[in-house]
């Protein structure tokens, strides 16, 4: 999992996660629960987001450094 989620992203992951079990436990299934589903689908979606941006720029970093190291190849 460290691959994948930077210490940050697993803790908004386990924050968002006890607090929607904590609000289930207290409210019930009433219809703030979809309130709840939203913001934990929002969270999700954020980090998957960033997860995504960031093999984006890993990958062009990568492309970079190829670039770099053809350009002082060539002098």
């Amino acid at each position: 999992m460290n691959k994948y989620f930077d210490l940050g992203s697993r803790l908004v992951i386990l924050l968002t996660f006890a607090l929607f079990i904590a609000a289930l436990f207290t409210s019930g299934l009433t219809h703030n629960m979809f309130l709840e589903a939203g913001v934990l689908l929002v969270s999700v979606k954020l980090i998957m987001m960033n997860h995504k941006n960031s093999l984006s720029n890993q990958e062009l970093l990568k492309k970079i450094d190829e670039l770099k190291e053809m350009l002082s190849k060539k002098q």
